[in-house]
Formats: C-alpha cells, sequence, structure tokens
C-alpha cells in the first residue's frame, strides 16, 4: 500500500547534493501488491455483480477488505509507506468500496426507478469525499482511531446484506420489513456517517503480556471462529453493531459534555448584575466646550 520509488534522494551535508540511497525492492513491492490485490477483488466483486452472482460478490468485497487490512499493516513493518502509497490505496478503495457496493444494490434495489440510481451515487461521492479527507486529515500516521466511519465498513455492510438476507434468521424474523427503502435510506446515512466526525476504534493489536492484550486476543479468536463456521450470519450483524455502537458512544459523550452547570428553566438572577452598585456620574468636567476667540483688544495688549 505505502509504496517509494526505487531510489530515495537524500541531501548529504557534506558535499552539499543529493545523494541516491538504494532501497530494497522486494520489500517496496510487497505492500502494493496487497493493495493491488484489494483492487483486484474489487474489479472481480462489479463482475460478478454484473452476472447477477451477488453472493460471491459480497465475498469479493470482503477479501478484499482484508487485504486492505493488511496492506497498512505490512507497510508499517517494512517502514515503506509512502503518499504514493496512500493515494493508491484511496483510489482502489474507491472501486472496492464504493463502486462495487453501490452496484450490488443497484442491481438488487434500484436498477427499476428513473432517478433511484441517485442513492447509489451519494453513497459513491461520500466514499471519494471520506477517503480524500482521510488522506489530508489522517494518512500516513499510527491511528487509535478513525474520524468518521471508515469506508471499508460501509461498503461491507452493503456488500455483506445479501448473504445474510439469506439466512434462516433473516427469511424468518426480518423478510417482512421494506427493505428497498430501508437500503435506501441506510446508503445515505452510511455516507452521512463517512462525513462526520464520529469517532471510530482501529481494529486493536493482539497480545499476551497484559489481561488486555489476552481479552482482545480472546474476542479476535472467537470473531475468527464466527468467521469460519457461519460467515453469513456472522459479518452483516457484526459491522451494524460496530456503526451503531460509534454514533451512540459519540452522542453519550457529547451530551457529557454540554450537560448545563444549572437548569436553564430557572429564571435567577445574575450575580454580576444584583451585586452592581448602581451611582451617578457628572460628566461636567468631560464635557466638551466651545472654543474661546480672542478680541482684536486682548491681542494689542498681549504684543505689549
Amino acid at each position: 500500500m505505502r509504496s517509494l520509488p526505487r531510489a530515495q534522494l537524500t541531501a548529504d551535508p557534506r558535499r552539499g547534493l543529493l545523494a541516491q540511497v538504494p532501497l530494497q525492492r522486494g520489500i517496496i513491492i510487497l505492500p502494493s501488491a496487497f493493495t493491488l490485490g484489494n483492487l483486484f477483488f474489487g474489479v472481480f466483486a462489479i463482475v460478478a455483480a454484473t452476472r447477477g452472482e451477488f453472493g460471491w460478490a459480497a465475498w469479493y468485497i470482503v477479501f478484499a477488505g482484508v487485504l486492505d487490512m493488511l496492506d497498512g499493516r505490512v507497510a508499517r513493518f517494512t517502514r515503506t509507506g509512502s503518499a504514493f502509497g496512500s493515494e493508491l490505496d484511496s483510489l482502489v478503495d474507491v472501486v472496492s468500496f464504493g463502486v462495487a457496493p453501490g452496484l450490488i444494490m443497484y442491481q438488487l434495489y434500484f436498477a427499476e426507478g428513473v432517478w433511484s440510481w441517485t442513492v447509489c451515487f451519494v453513497y459513491i461521492a461520500a466514499v471519494v469525499v471520506r477517503l480524500a479527507r482521510f488522506n489530508v486529515e489522517q494518512a500516513g500516521r499510527a491511528k487509535s482511531h478513525f474520524i468518521g466511519l471508515p469506508s471499508p465498513t460501509a461498503g461491507l455492510i452493503l456488500a455483506t446484506y445479501y448473504p445474510f438476507s439469506r439466512t434462516p434468521f433473516f427469511e424468518q424474523y426480518l423478510a417482512h420489513l421494506p427493505w428497498p427503502q430501508v437500503m435506501g435510506i441506510g446508503m445515505v446515512f452510511l455516507g452521512v456517517l463517512m462525513l462526520s466526525h464520529i469517532t471510530y476504534p482501529v481494529v486493536p493489536r493482539i497480545g499476551f503480556r497484559t489481561a488486555r492484550g489476552l481479552f482482545t486476543t480472546a474476542v479476535m479468536a472467537a470473531c475468527l471462529f464466527a468467521v469460519l463456521t457461519a460467515p453469513s450470519s456472522f459479518f452483516f450483524p457484526l459491522l451494524v453493531i460496530y456503526t451503531t455502537a460509534g454514533l451512540i458512544r459519540s452522542v453519550g459523550l457529547g451530551l457529557l459534555e454540554r450537560l448545563p452547570e444549572r437548569d436553564p428553566l430557572l429564571d435567577e438572577e445574575d450575580k454580576d448584575e444584583a451585586d452592581v452598585e448602581l451611582r451617578t456620574l457628572d460628566y461636567g468636567e468631560v464635557a466638551p466646550t466651545r472654543p474661546r476667540r480672542d478680541s482684536p483688544h486682548e491681542r494689542s495688549e498681549e504684543l505689549r
């Protein structure tokens, strides 16, 4: 994902010239290979969606999401991050998590209407703006959270909806809902969350030295077991819970930070105004006066 050119120019203070520092070609190509693999599965998902294979299209987007998560970690591990890699990753994410999920939703629910496709356009436009803002604000730095819903999360929610809609739980309890309207509103809402300033946590790192690391490792192992045993029933609910939890957390913290110091309905007298001392002011000394002109007799007296 974060690739560099074959050679990097650095300043040599002793010569006052630019010296070329050779870079290991294989290490540079490795992160970009993950990013291009992400692009491959994104395009493959588009092809599958045009053929009506929505289940396979959904899993291709999931594969793209896995590679998107790995390319950044590989780039940081090999210390090959660059602005070029960030731009390349964002362009690929537009295809894999913007165009491909939008096309799946279009083929499922919005192909019949004359202007219903604009819902897909709004979603894809939000993905583009979200990624552009990410490159300006957060790209290339270690992150403890994302500002706004990550575009891979939004894309995976739309993609994994179709496999979830084929589960027995969905057919028994949720099939009666007006899903074309629900997904249309959901796409617009996901676009708003991507462009918001709501913070979402990154995927935690596993560890074995601390209690928190052990707990994180256990949770990740449980998620991996669920992915391998029931992927259709796991991905969509988990991503919806992640999105909703971030929204509820942000709203709760915002309300706690804005609690008033007193009841705004109580009509209390301001202490500063109540204790003020009323007094009269005499402006006679500072009042403006008209300039006095000397008469010719007074001027002659002064000359003497």
